[in-house]
């Protein structure tokens, strides 16, 4: 569940717009009630949220946008997803998010939700994000679960140490084919280059999937590239994502 599509629909306004015109309130019991109809709807069924991750020109594009927002020439590797969380600029809009997840968890008592955390960089950022999680009342246990989405090489590399902060992966095969071929998906003309069946891609998506299943995790996906991903299976299901 993308938490991008609640922003768009229900609230339309920036969160620091929000907070500076004095109704943070606002995002967090508008989230809060878009969150609960999905996790009610799926109850006992774990729902995966994944925290927001517009780029700065979508954010730009909410009432209020334009004050708080950079002018990047590309926003796709720009200020966005983990590294938005914790930078001082932007961790008290970071905190109605959890805010709101914990009203979801705690007030209507939906614990089937969990989160997922977007477009993070580095191990560092992990920690950074989930130390601010943590101080907000919310920590991995049985019941609540931190997944990442693995979408940067970085995360496929170190995956053995991101395995220690989190609970499971969701193959974001979009952006990681992305920066794997080092081909922007928005560019028209370098587009044809961008293939999720490229064999690095594959040689990449089997090696997370291996390094996961020796620590436990579980993998889903997002994107197109379904047939090399794997969830709650042994790694010897995985085959699709063969580097032969």
């Amino acid at each position: 569940m993308r938490e991008e599509f609640i922003w768009a629909s229900n609230i339309g306004e920036h969160p620091l717009y929000l907070i500076e015109i004095g109704k943070p309130e606002k995002a967090i019991d508008s989230l809060a009630e878009g969150i609960r109809k999905v996790c009610q709807n799926m109850n006992p069924r774990p729902v995966v949220l994944r925290l927001s991750d517009f780029k700065t020109s979508e954010y730009r594009d909410l009432k209020g946008g334009e004050k708080y927002e950079p002018e990047e020439t590309s926003a796709l590797l720009g200020w966005r997803g983990a590294s938005r969380y914790y930078d001082p600029k932007y961790r008290e809009a970071f905190k109605l998010e959890i805010k709101a997840i914990k009203k979801v968890r705690e007030e209507y008592g939906l614990k089937n939700l969990w989160i997922m955390l977007p477009f993070v960089r580095t191990v560092e950022e992990a920690e950074k994000v989930i130390e601010i999680i943590n101080a907000e009342g919310l920590k991995r246990g049985p019941d609540f679960k931190i997944w990442l989405m693995a979408e940067i090489p970085s995360n496929i590399i170190l995956a053995d140490k991101f395995n220690k902060l989190i609970d499971g992966y969701s193959i974001g095969s979009n952006d990681l084919t992305m920066l794997i071929l080092g081909c922007d998906r928005d560019n028209e003309t370098v587009g044809h280059i961008f293939d999720e069946r490229n064999l690095a891609v594959k040689r990449a998506v089997r090696h997370l999937i291996d390094t996961a299943h020796k620590d436990g995790l579980p993998l889903a996906s997002a994107g197109k590239l379904q047939a090399f991903t794997a969830q709650n299976s042994s790694a010897s299901s995985s085959k699709a994502a063969s580097t032969q």
